[in-house]
């Protein structure tokens, strides 16, 4: 059965930095790309960014080049995203998937976490 869990969400201030991560078990994570989504109050679900499987690659959405960075360790299964110079609008579930960039396809999902960005 194939889990994956994010954590380090929470309250946190504008203009700060936050940092989530998401543990991934019960698939070979070295074979997928993964990717981070969000979804803020009464809005969409919005691509947040991807890695490449090795990590060599990492893909971010316009809105948020310049503020965040992606990471994995394939080693232990786990993916990492900063998020730089948090607005209020940066308030979101956050979410991590597991699929093919490529393909822009996503089969596995995690729960997500809750980020309040307080100004």
């Amino acid at each position: 059965q194939v889990q994956l869990v994010e954590s380090g969400g929470g309250l946190v201030q504008a203009a700060g930095s936050l940092i989530l991560s998401c543990s991934a078990s019960g698939l070979t994570f070295s074979e997928f790309d993964m990717a981070w989504f969000r979804q803020g109050p009464g809005k969409e679900r919005a691509y947040v960014g991807a890695i490449s499987r090795s990590g060599l690659n990492t893909y971010y959405a316009d809105s948020l080049k310049g503020r965040i960075a992606m990471s994995r360790d394939n080693a232990e299964n786990t993916v990492s995203m900063r998020l730089d110079s948090l607005k209020p609008e940066d308030t979101a579930d956050y979410y991590c998937a597991a699929g093919s960039v490529s393909s822009n396809s996503w089969h596995y999902w995690g729960q997500g976490t809750q980020v309040t960005v307080s100004s």
